[in-house]
């Protein structure tokens, strides 16, 4: 993940994150909570909204990870076992991640935490409270399927709330423990950098808002299209 440079000396600002991931990342974390309350709470109505609103967030960011900015592409931050191991060990040594973006870690957690969320979307798609409420291609599948992948959904949401009190242990801990602010650049998307970091920053420019936009749009189409189309 990106980082604030908190040490005294000489730092640069450097813009780290775009306005579609930062937009993402907090529009994810509101509709994560509705979703876990409404859920909980049997408000099922608003919980298969916030699904919907979700997955359309999820698929957009699957085509951002792949065409947006520099540090929002996959290839930027999925970095294999060696690296992560490195920086792992390194990390003891020197306490902070000298690059720019994601760190070794981070990355392999957003993606973890990416595929875990739309396995979670797709199996609500197919889920029942046994009640009176179906997810909207519950009919497509045998009685054993729905209860199986109702079962599945269930207890991934417990996965999921679990990794998202992971997630901001991990933040509070890299803000006071290793004093890296993690929070700050993915309000403002930008970070005070020391000047040997700042020089990594990538030459590409961001990605355009309104290809963002368009993304944003197709996917909702996607998901949208697909419930009027196939939903019930």
């Amino acid at each position: 993940m990106s980082k604030a440079d908190l040490s005294i000396g000489p730092t640069q600002r450097v813009r780290v994150w775009d306005l579609p991931v930062r937009l993402f990342h907090w529009s994810l974390a509101a509709l994560f909570a509705v979703l876990w309350i409404s859920g909980y709470n049997g408000k099922l109505g608003l919980h298969l909204s916030a699904g919907a609103l979700i997955l359309t967030l999820l698929l957009f960011r699957l085509a951002w990870g792949f065409g947006g900015s520099p540090t929002a592409r996959f290839s930027g931050f999925i970095r294999g076992p060696g690296t992560v191991f490195t920086y792992l060990r390194r990390g003891k040594e020197s306490g902070v991640w000298s690059g720019l973006g994601h760190n070794p870690l981070g990355g392999w957690s957003v993606t973890v935490l990416i595929g875990l969320l739309l396995l979670q979307t797709g199996t609500g798609l197919f889920s029942t409270d046994d009640i009176a409420t179906d997810g909207p291609l519950a009919w497509a599948v045998s009685s054993g399927t729905v209860k199986s992948l109702s079962s599945l959904h269930r207890l991934g949401g417990w996965v999921l709330l679990g990794l998202a009190g992971l997630h901001i242990s991990a933040i509070l801990y890299y803000r006071f423990g290793k004093n890296e602010d993690l929070i700050t650049p993915m309000i403002g998307g930008e970070a005070d950098l020391s000047p040997d970091i700042a020089a990594r920053a990538p030459k590409e420019p961001f990605a355009s808002g309104q290809k963002a936009l368009g993304l944003l749009i197709l996917a909702a189409l996607l998901v949208y299209g697909g419930l009027a189309i196939w939903g019930r």
